[in-house]
């Protein structure tokens, strides 16, 4: 749940091609409108929430884009304090797509930029919705906490408002754009948690009279009964601690968003939602993405409830630590999701790069499976779109990718962030 590591070399590789990547602007077309809610919608620090839509007259199907960002249950976390902190705390700007900072006209990922410069995907001739992250409660939570645990003399009152934020997006897209044709979500990081999470919201909303997808990035749910230990469900401390401060389990809530209308959802396990979806939604197509050696999401999962991942004495014996647990939880996940005709995933093993976390940001270069000769996670997408072959594809060689060729793109990223740092 990356809190964007990558920001820096983005803004001077934005500025770099700038006239490149800048849409051209008429009629309220091909440009990013603002859109500021009121009512219950608010960011982190109570200030408005505020998304972007990408508007064009040649297309009713729409993309709407989950940001990632971290996560928070502490007062540090939701000041964007720390490696593991959340993102925006401050809240989102007017000017948040076309200022020269993270986000960069939409290049953090190629499902936001309708031109983009480094990767081509088919929902850029769509209708474009980014739906930025400042709530540190991966789009879900619905309660404000009181964190006072780091500096207790100034408190930070934390608006876990994630899920009023994508319920009032998805009212304002319905009144605005209208039932749409085809719908995608997707998300990366804290955004696959997000587009995951609430896609029943979004679908139920907009109804879209085509096809409807999810593709989640790097954003796993990972099953995690409440009857089990910490020791056969690794995530289960996380799921504990989070339905308390974000107010999952409470009137509103997420747990109760679902009820009655999606029976194959357990309360007891947040887990469940994966296949409470496929089981709603037969027709609809749902794609998983993660890398097996995510350093990044394994680390918010676990690192702040297991002693021997806080304490390791050695960047080897951390990953070790981490690793124990996420490899059996992803192992867990997959074979979760492969209960269901609907549901496919996508899992190659390593890219030098971020951590390995998040397949589909800045490009796709280093996402393939060379075993099952799959060049990029690229042919993943097109086929959950166009309603291909369901594939479930785990990569087994841990060798291989170290062969791959990152672009020319990524390069650059991982030159400037070691000039910037």
């Amino acid at each position: 749940m990356t809190s964007r590591p990558f920001a820096r070399p983005l803004r001077w590789l934005a500025a770099f091609g700038l006239t490149v990547v800048a849409p051209l602007a008429s009629a309220g077309y091909f440009q990013w409108e603002m859109v500021e809610l009121t009512g219950a919608a608010s960011c982190g620090n109570g200030t408005p929430y505020r998304f972007f839509v990408n508007r064009t007259p040649l297309s009713k199907d729409v993309v709407m884009v989950y940001e990632g960002g971290g996560a928070c249950w502490d007062q540090k976390a939701c000041l964007g304090e720390g490696a593991l902190g959340a993102t925006n705390p401050d809240g989102i700007p007017v000017d948040y797509m076309t200022q020269l900072d993270g986000v960069a006209f939409g290049l953090v990922t190629p499902f936001s930029n309708r031109n983009d410069p480094f990767q081509a995907v088919q929902t850029q001739s769509w209708n474009i919705v980014f739906l930025p992250y400042c709530t540190g409660d991966v789009h879900t939570g619905s309660k404000t906490t009181v964190y006072d645990d780091a500096y207790p003399e100034t408190p930070r009152v934390q608006h876990h408002a994630g899920q009023a934020n994508i319920r009032g997006a998805a009212q304002w897209l319905r009144a605005n754009l209208g039932q749409p044709r085809k719908m995608m979500l997707t998300g990366y990081s804290a955004g696959g948690v997000g587009s995951t999470s609430t896609y029943g919201i979004m679908r139920d909303t907009l109804q879209p009279t085509g096809n409807a997808t999810l593709l989640a990035d790097s954003g796993p749910l990972m099953p995690a009964p409440r009857s089990g230990t910490p020791e056969q469900y690794p995530s289960l401390p996380l799921h504990n601690k989070i339905r308390d401060v974000w107010g999952l389990d409470e009137p509103g809530g997420l747990v109760a968003s679902y009820g009655a209308s999606f029976p194959a959802f357990d309360p007891n396990n947040l887990g469940s939602i994966n296949g409470a979806l496929a089981q709603r939604y037969p027709q609809d197509r749902f794609g998983f993405m993660a890398f097996q050696a995510d350093q990044n999401f394994s680390a918010f999962s676990y690192a702040k409830f297991y002693d021997d991942i806080a304490n390791a004495p050695n960047p080897r014996a951390y990953r070790e630590a981490l690793f124990s647990r996420w490899e059996p939880d992803i192992a867990r996940w997959t074979a979760d999701l492969s209960q269901h005709a609907n549901v496919a995933y996508h899992v190659p093993y390593f890219r030098n790069f971020n951590q390995s976390h998040c397949l589909t940001i800045i490009d796709f270069s280093g996402t393939g499976i060379q075993e099952l000769n799959v060049d990029s996670v690229l042919s993943f997408v097109d086929a959950s779109l166009d309603r291909g072959p369901v594939t479930r594809q785990t990569e087994v060689d841990r060798l291989a990718d170290l062969t791959q060729i990152l672009s020319p793109a990524i390069r650059l990223f991982k030159l400037l962030e070691r000039l910037l740092t």
